[in-house]
């Protein structure tokens, strides 16, 4: 049987268009996919958009539209910008679809009746801007105001009557899920945090509202509206209950931003063993992007949207530098100069440089085939390991490493001045497994190499089978650089 795999992105919030912070989890998660696609597994990529609740509602209201109208509107939007970005998601699964409201409402039930959720008083302080609840303690003081310390903005005291999930009963069962499973909350400097929380105790979660109505209506009782997380957290196991797509359940991977690691390391987990559902295999948190140290985001005027990413040097460059700038979990600071420079530097000079030489020496003189001793220096099975640990960042710079080495090799064997076919075709084999491994970061560039070398990228297998083609020709330039002193006033 074939392996499986299955990989999802957070499902966001379809308030405005999508930027950085959106394109940087769903790129992450394409790399992901596509780079199990290589090791010949049946993959399912899942992501989408998180449509009910209070936020969407006001938004709605204020531009004159229902909340139906208007995340109507805005979905395409993110349709487009993954198309824009050669994102290849199998599903793009919206917590309006019927399918999964179906599969929420079934869960309700289910945890209802197993005796986890009951009626009670909520009073406590909500962020509409996240969607979230947070105690005293946890909210800025500011001016005599309590601001709510993702979005600074000041959060509202909620008195209404709720049903509750017990949560507070999970706390032991969860400890040890940690415990047991260390890779379920990567990556691992994170693990502490949330477990040193869910130590000091857990509370019952408020899981319905009454003071809006954009939701799904609990089964049990339809005056009450189901509490945005529960709905959304779902879309994962729902979307695997087309029986086309049972057996990608468990997911391998949710990958999301570190905003929203205690909602799926604690809230996801308590539950999926309510409803008696098998767990998810990892939750890796990865950091945020910033502007000058703040948080890119929307409310606070600090973003950079797709298409503005895309415009500064390209799709692949723009693919490139978000998985290559900062450790794979830690945050990043945005910087268009960077990016420019990365691609100036990294994919202009090394890459670029390398397939046009080595294809233009090969135009002119042709090649030999030989053993590839080369490829030697290609650390493959280094390269496997980091990509297993969502170490994408380190998995780029060992492959920019054996790119380095093949331009050393190129400078050391003079190939223009001694003719040897033997060493180009050393340079063109390798340049297959470079542009194979490339594939999940830079596809497009990579299945230009490919197509300019004469094959096609299929898996990884294809690094160790010899490189067939000798009609290889020069082609288009693959990364034109970026004048910076035009671009920036020099100092």
């Amino acid at each position: 049987m074939v392996e499986k795999f299955y990989v999802t992105t957070p499902i966001y919030y379809p308030n405005d268009i999508p930027h950085i912070g959106h394109a940087y989890t769903t790129l992450a998660a394409d790399v992901v996919a596509r780079w199990n696609r290589l090791l010949g597994k049946d993959v399912f990529f899942l992501t989408g958009t998180d449509e009910h609740g209070k936020k969407i509602e006001q938004t709605a209201l204020e531009k004159g539209k229902t909340p139906k109208e208007f995340v109507d509107e805005l979905i395409p939007r993110f349709k487009e910008a993954w198309k824009k970005l050669n994102i290849k998601y199998d599903r793009f699964i919206r917590t309006t679809d019927k399918d999964h409201e179906k599969v929420v409402k079934e869960m309700l039930q289910k945890v209802y009746d197993k005796g986890d959720i009951y009626l009670g008083n909520y009073e406590g302080y909500y962020c509409t801007a996240c969607e979230a609840y947070f105690t005293e303690k946890d909210l800025i003081e500011e001016n005599g105001k309590l601001l709510c310390p993702i979005h600074k903005k000041e959060v509202e005291l909620l008195k209404e009557k709720s049903y509750f999930f017990k949560l507070s009963k999970y706390q032991k069962q969860l400890l040890e899920l940690y415990e047991k499973n260390p890779d379920f909350i990567l990556p691992k400097k994170r693990r502490a945090e949330i477990i040193n929380r869910v130590k000091e105790g857990l509370k019952d979660l408020s899981i319905s509202r009454t003071s809006f109505d954009w939701g799904i209506k609990l089964p049990f009782d339809e005056t009450h509206i189901c509490y945005v997380w529960f709905d959304a957290l779902f879309n994962y196991y729902s979307a695997t209950r087309d029986p086309s797509k049972e057996k990608f359940w468990p997911a391998d991977v949710h990958l999301i931003g570190k905003d929203i690691i205690w909602f799926h390391t604690v809230y996801w987990p308590a539950f999926l063993i309510s409803a008696g559902i098998e767990l998810p295999k990892t939750v890796f948190a990865h950091g945020w992007w910033t502007f000058d140290s703040e948080k890119i985001s929307k409310s606070r005027g600090r973003v950079i949207n797709v298409d503005e990413l895309v415009s500064i040097a390209g799709v692949d460059s723009a693919r490139y530098f978000l998985m290559r700038a900062t450790p794979f979990g830690d945050d990043g600071d945005f910087s268009e100069k960077s990016l420019i420079e990365k691609h100036n530097n990294e994919l202009a000079n090394k890459l670029g440089n390398l397939v046009s030489r080595v294809a233009g020496l090969i135009e002119k003189n042709g090649v030999e085939k030989t053993e590839n001793k080369l490829l030697e220096k290609l650390a493959i099975n280094e390269i496997k390991e980091k990509m297993k640990n969502y170490e994408l960042d380190k998995a780029l710079n060992d492959i920019f490493a054996f790119i380095d080495e093949c331009n050393e090799y190129i400078q050391e064997k003079k190939p223009w001045e001694t003719k040897d076919k033997k060493v180009l075709y050393e340079l063109a084999d390798s340049i297959k497994a470079i542009a194979i491994l490339l594939w999940p970061f830079i596809p497009e560039t990579s299945e230009k190499i490919a197509k300019g070398f004469g094959f096609e990228i299929r898996d990884l297998e294809q690094i160790n089978k010899p490189l067939e083609n000798s009609n290889i020709k020069k082609g288009e330039i693959l990364f034109r650089k970026i004048d910076l002193k035009q671009k920036y006033t020099q100092d």
